[in-house]
């Protein structure tokens, strides 16, 4: 995201602000460096625009205010949001629209909403949502209940206009514990993936981080595809996850992909194909750093035969 809006010109705060700046560096990055998604993703604060926080825009990118819920887990405080007429909520939408009309032939286009957990985490407060899914359960839980409500009116928006894919982005659910998140995230993520393969999308699944300990969870979600951090063993996630999962792999974005050369890269995209087996999608096991030299880049987005 900061890449490609840097590449361009532009910064990530703009990037994240202005839909047609998004659609401008993923539409010139994807004719450059030949990716085969183009991707609405820009920060995780759309939603919470739309619940009632404030987002402000630096160069660096967005930041979201005091949370919502900082006080407390008071429900009625929070806005309803509407896609069509939340301001960041409908950006993202006109993203889809836009890349869909100009590339929907000929890529994948991915939507993106944040998953139960992650919005849970933005309207409370990271702290103090760990604290109280631990402790007092019900409010955060039902908490969660909304933002999967208005995570399924996101996604599906995003999919009418043009996304074939809706990426759900639930990365603060790696620092729970099996058990937990299998009772109390885990259902609530399943919500999302059976309503978006219900409106005929594709659903790819984003937790960075160390996620093994979640993979048998993960594997009962029905995910079209996954992303992998570079913690994770891609041998046991293919057991665990099976064959028919899309298995996003996972070089470590610094030292792997910015840090590396074209010939290393090269090596380690074709060692994690043999590793993790088809299906199999080339990539970073999280966002790509601003400072990757741009030959980096095109080595990781070079076409990658499977004889195999």
């Amino acid at each position: 995201m900061r890449f490609a809006a840097e590449h361009i010109g532009s910064d990530y705060g703009t990037f994240a602000a202005d839909h047609a700046v998004l659609v401008e560096a993923n539409l010139r990055c994807a004719a450059e460096f030949g990716f085969d998604q183009l991707s609405a993703i820009s920060d995780s604060y759309r939603e919470a625009q739309g619940f009632g926080a404030t987002v402000r825009f630096s160069p660096d990118g967005a930041r979201l205010e005091r949370p919502p819920l900082a006080g407390g887990v008071e429900l009625s405080v929070l806005a309803r949001p509407d896609p069509a007429t939340s301001v960041r909520m409908r950006d993202r939408i006109d993203a889809v629209r836009q890349m869909s009309a100009a590339a929907g032939a000929t890529h994948s286009i991915l939507g993106w909403v944040e998953g139960p957990a992650a919005e849970a985490a933005d309207l409370r407060g990271v702290e103090d949502f760990f604290v109280d899914l631990l402790t007092e359960p019900e409010p955060i839980l039902e908490l969660m209940d909304v933002c999967v409500a208005t995570a399924v009116e996101f996604g599906t928006a995003q999919i009418a206009a043009g996304a074939d894919t809706v990426g759900i982005g639930d990365a603060v659910a790696s620092q729970v514990s099996r058990d937990v998140y299998e009772e109390l995230i885990l259902p609530r993520e399943k919500v999302l993936v059976g309503a978006f393969q219900a409106a005929g999308a594709r659903v790819r699944m984003h937790i960075c981080g160390n996620t093994t300990h979640l993979l048998p969870g993960l594997a009962t979600l029905g995910l079209d595809a996954i992303d992998l951090d570079h913690m994770v063993s891609l041998t046991t996630a293919r057991r665990i996850l099976g064959p028919r999962v899309v298995i996003g792999a996972n070089l470590d974005p610094v030292a792997d992909v910015m840090s590396g050369t074209p010939a290393s890269i090269r090596a380690k995209v074709r060692a994690a194909r043999d590793e993790a087996g088809w299906p199999f999608a080339v990539g970073a096991g999280c966002e790509i750093p601003a400072p990757t030299p741009p030959e980096n880049l095109a080595a990781l987005c070079e076409p990658l035969g499977w004889d195999g």
